[in-house]
């Protein structure tokens, strides 16, 4: 599936610390356009309503950003937050190319009950929620959708299972993307149990800090 392009009209800016405050009191956004073909950095804001929207979309993020009446084929990259409202402050755009490929994260959903949940009670873990690819702007997916309804007690899937035709997967192609854990035993989960879960959940976790963080270096 590939991604919804946004499209996102946007107004030219001044730099400093002063109107960035304004435009923020206003409910704007101060942000910038960057890439390997833009000679200068373009500064310029976007309504906070609807960067909100294109954060509510859980997939890849990509928009059609009209500037200063020209056109701009773009990914949101990076968007930081305020550490008390938790409002967007700045968002960092990307410039696509049709010829260069980028690195991004992409989501990672489930679909369907898994033959071990459904016959015996099992439970689903997703340790890997994102994954790392390599990808030119025509073959960028809107998330990578996993069947699982044929996965019993004790199966997974791991990266190097993915339909990935066109695309670079840079993570490493053992890590196991779901597993179907047995079910619970008794009322309680055994110690080694609970360990199990814990640090599938923080594997998760850091997977998808890293790939951030990576992202965000790119």
């Amino acid at each position: 599936m590939k991604p919804t392009k946004y499209e996102l009209k946007a107004e030219p800016r001044d730099l400093g610390k002063k109107n960035s405050d304004t435009l923020r009191d206003e409910k704007r956004v101060p942000a910038v356009l960057y890439g390997p073909r833009v000679e200068e950095n373009l500064h310029f804001s976007v309504a906070e309503i609807d960067l909100e929207k294109i954060l509510s979309i859980p997939q890849t993020k990509l928009q059609k950003l009209e500037l200063d009446g020209k056109e701009y084929d773009t990914l949101l990259k990076r968007v930081e937050f305020h550490p008390v409202t938790d409002r967007p402050v700045h968002a960092d755009f990307y410039k696509l190319e049709d010829d260069i490929a980028l690195s991004l994260n992409i989501p990672v959903v489930l679909a369907g009950t898994a033959k071990g949940v459904r016959e015996s009670g099992g439970r689903v873990f997703q340790p890997v929620r994102r994954i790392m690819v390599r990808v030119l702007p025509e073959n960028i997916p809107a998330q990578f959708e996993i069947d699982i309804t044929a996965l019993g007690v004790n199966q997974s899937l791991s990266v190097g299972d993915l339909d990935a035709e066109g695309i670079e997967i840079l993570d490493d192609p053992s890590r196991t993307i779901v597993t179907i854990a047995p079910p619970k035993s008794g009322s309680a989960l055994s110690s080694a149990e609970d360990e199990e879960e814990l640090v599938g959940a923080e594997e998760g976790e850091a997977s998808e800090e890293t790939a951030d963080a990576a992202e965000a270096a790119e």
